[in-house]
């Protein structure tokens, strides 16, 4: 499997899995290979359909802030001049218990928030470019982020299944311009789970590569790195540092 494979690699390690040389229990290289991308194949199209498409508290609003991913009172406090920070927003029984994400980040040096997801509410395996994806993002204070999240307030149609885990980092800076650049490409760019026609190869444009994509442009610090075709789930788990809080409707 390509790189990102969350089907194909060492589950936990956010690597894909590559063949050995030389043989292991009878089976060769090229086996081996053929059958890990079976299985990304198999388990992509089980999350696809589903994934990033719909199939549970915390207190007050609290913010991440600083180089050391401090968690402070957000409302009325002031913040330094460059602090920012970032947020992954979790759906554990997305995508057939395979997990659905959602981002946000700090406007660095305000109470400002730019938050999104994309939804893919149709379960299509692949959306060209410039389709309805169900992608959308807002702006808002700290607790409007957790609150519009917590409700699914910009879900494009019936929401069953909100935002019910949320995980968060603070950072010395942010890079505000290049995320935003990022989210109309991920808004424009469709929707993939599986092969790219175009290519030929397993890829995807899914929720865990915007949410992903976004939060790299905005050069948020601990970000773990996320392969093509990883399990949401299972890269959640490795934001080594980050915050870890549930989310309950308010």
């Amino acid at each position: 499997m390509n790189s990102r494979g969350p089907y194909g690699v060492g589950v936990g390690t956010g690597v894909a899995a590559k063949g050995t040389p030389g043989h292991s229990r009878g089976m060769t290289m090229n086996e081996r290979g053929l059958r890990w991308a079976m299985t990304a194949v198999v388990a992509g199209l089980v999350v696809s359909m589903t994934g990033c498409q719909q199939t549970a508290a915390t207190g007050a609003a609290a913010e991440p802030s600083g180089d050391k991913g401090a968690v402070v009172a957000m409302e009325g406090q002031q913040q330094g001049a460059g602090s920012g920070g970032a947020c992954v927003f979790v759906k554990p029984d997305g995508a057939q218990k395979f997990g659905h994400v959602g981002w946000g980040f700090r406007i660095t040096g305000t109470n400002r928030w730019v938050y999104g997801a994309v939804e893919n509410p149709s379960g299509k395996l692949y959306t060209p470019p410039g389709g309805d994806i169900g992608a959308w993002h807002a702006e808002g204070t700290y607790a409007r982020m957790l609150s519009d999240m917590s409700r699914d307030a910009n879900y494009p149609g019936r929401s069953e299944h909100p935002y019910s885990r949320y995980r968060c980092t603070g950072s010395a800076s942010g890079d505000v311009p290049a995320a935003r650049a990022m989210i109309r490409e991920v808004e424009e760019r469709g929707f993939l789970v599986g092969r790219d026609p175009k290519t030929g190869k397993l890829s995807s444009w899914d929720c865990l590569d915007a949410t992903y994509d976004v939060l790299k442009a905005y050069r948020t610090q601990r970000l773990t790195r996320a392969a093509k075709l990883s399990i949401p789930n299972v890269w959640v788990e490795l934001l080594w540092g980050w915050s870890d809080k549930t989310l309950k409707p308010r």
